[in-house]
Formats: C-alpha cells, structure tokens, sequence
C-alpha cells in the first residue's frame, strides 16, 4: 500500500513539476503533520517548493533530494525555452547583406512580327533593367569579326550565298549568351527564337529564361506601320511617315525605305511569321505573357515592366 501510494504521488508531481507552476509557489504554511525536520522545511522552502500539496507532506514523503532533482530539471527546460524564445526575436541581416546574394541579371526574350513595336521595347527594356540587347544579325556579324570557331562556320555559309543553318546560329547565340557581360548584367533575346526547331536547340544547348514576351498586333495595323516606315542611314533611327515624323527637314529629306517595307512584301513576311509563331509560344508557355502591343509605347512598356515582375517573381 505504501509503496503504491508513493509511486502514484511520484508520477502526480512529475506531472505538476513540468506543466503547472503549482510547484514552485512560495509554502503556504510550515505544518509538518509527518514529523519532517524544520531544517528540511526551511531548505524546500528556499526552493519555492510547494510542501504541502492535497495535504500530502511531499518533501517527506519523496525525499528532499528528489524534489531538488525535480527542481532542477524544471529549471534546465525553463532555460532551454527562454533561449529559443530570444533566438526567434533576433533582428533580420542588414539590407546590405541581402542584396550580395541577389541572382544574375534577367534573361529575357521579346517576339512579335515585323513592325510590332519590337525596337522600341527593347530600348526601353536595355535602359531600365540594365540587359543586354542581343539580336541574331548583330551576334553573327560578331562572331565572324572575332574569328570564334562558330562564327568561322557561318561566314563560311554567308559567304557562298547560303543560308546559315539553325545549328550555327545556335552556336553563336550560346556562346555569346556565354560571355561575361550576359552572365552578370543578362540578356534580352530580340525575336529569336523564330522556329519551334530553334527554340528547341535553345533548350538542349541549356538555354533558358525567366520571361518570354510577345507583342500582339493585328496584321492590317503592321502592314501600315511597315509601309509608313522609314530609316536615317546616318544615325540608323526609324521614323514613321505617320505617327513618328522627323522634325528636321535635313533628316526627312535623307530618309530612306527598305526595299522590303511594301505591302506585297511584308505580307509575305507576316505569313512566314504566322506559320512558327503559334509552335514558338507553345515552348514557352509557363513564362509567356501576351501583351497588347496597339497601345500607345509608354502604355506597352508598363505592361511589359509588369509582365517581367510577374514571372520572375512567380
């Protein structure tokens, strides 16, 4: 009966002695119904032990040494909890440390057909974020005048009149996507990939990126824009007979008009657009966004700004 009756008032205080703070409140009084010695009493008491708990002398009945055990223990986990409550309350690192751990620059591509708006976004683009602009005839020209392994390929093809085949301009474009100023400022891919067969020679060659943008705009709306357009052959600058005119009658009487920005032409050029279009989109459908690309070029550029901000932080 004793040894029961102590075993069960052992795992009773166990029990108070780690969920209750009943045990460590000061002695209500210094009764001592079992004889304890006051000397007991005044150490128990020294330890905010309760003495006298359902009428039950505990210090008695357990031992003194035990309770100090019992103390103890409670005390270590009372720590334990405090820290790991300090440690959730440390400030954040400085501002400074989180933005030396930023990742590379964007890496971008922009599509749309002929007269899209393609040229104008792309400034935008290459000012705000900092990318560099990178279109296939200025990385090939590139690559032939640097003498690279790719680029001695393509002037080889350039030269005999010939088309320069996919697996080339791939080449070029991964080698120079490779280079370091794409590396740390990133990229903006201008309407490349044109073919389903590039895009997916892209992938292989493990080029990837964060956004793929296109510029819709219906084909009645580009055949007047190429047909209206017009290039300095000084500066390089494209005006627009209608919406974009220079004011500077030296440049507009040096204006010049690509052989290929007629009607019969660019119509030619959209249905070429049109048959690779739809298949180029469908490789980058979970970074795509399409965007109007009839609105007036500042109202094009917050759309743009905002499709970026959407896929890279997705």
């Amino acid at each position: 009966m004793k040894y029961t009756l102590q075993s069960s008032t052992l795992a009773l205080l166990v029990s108070v002695c780690l969920g209750s703070s009943l045990a460590f409140v000061p002695a209500a009084s210094n009764t001592n119904p079992f004889g304890v010695k006051n000397t007991q009493l005044d150490m128990a008491e020294e330890l905010k032990l309760d003495t006298d708990f359902d009428n039950v002398e505990i210090v008695r009945l357990l031992g003194l040494r035990r309770m100090q055990k019992f103390v103890k223990k409670r005390q270590s986990i009372a720590k334990a909890i405090a820290a790991k409550e300090a440690a959730a309350k440390i400030e954040p690192p400085p501002a400074a440390v989180v933005i030396s751990a930023q990742k590379p620059g964007l890496k971008l591509i922009i599509a749309g057909a002929p007269a899209s708006g393609k040229g104008t976004q792309c400034e935008i683009i290459k000012k705000e974020y900092g990318v560099v602009h990178l279109s296939t005839g200025d990385m090939l020209r590139a690559a032939v005048a640097e003498g690279t392994e790719v680029g001695k390929q393509a002037k080889a093809f350039m030269d005999a009149g010939k088309l320069v085949p996919d697996e080339v301009i791939i080449g070029v474009v991964a080698d120079r996507l490779d280079q370091k100023d794409c590396k740390e400022s990133g990229w903006l891919l201008d309407g490349f990939p044109r073919t389903p067969g590039q895009a997916d020679a892209l992938a292989s060659a493990g080029v990837s990126a964060d956004c793929f943008i296109f510029l819709n705009v219906p084909d009645e709306i580009l055949v007047d824009r190429v047909i209206g357009r017009r290039t300095d052959p000084i500066t390089g600058k494209i005006y627009h007979m209608t919406f974009s005119p220079p004011n500077d009658d030296d440049i507009l009487a040096r204006l010049e008009q690509r052989s290929d920005d007629t009607e019969e032409k660019v119509k030619v050029r959209l249905e070429q657009f049109h048959a690779n279009v739809e298949a180029v989109k469908g490789s980058y459908n979970e970074i795509g966004v399409e965007i109007d690309g009839t609105a007036a070029p500042d109202e094009v550029s917050k759309a743009v700004a905002a499709a970026i901000s959407s896929r890279v932080s997705a």
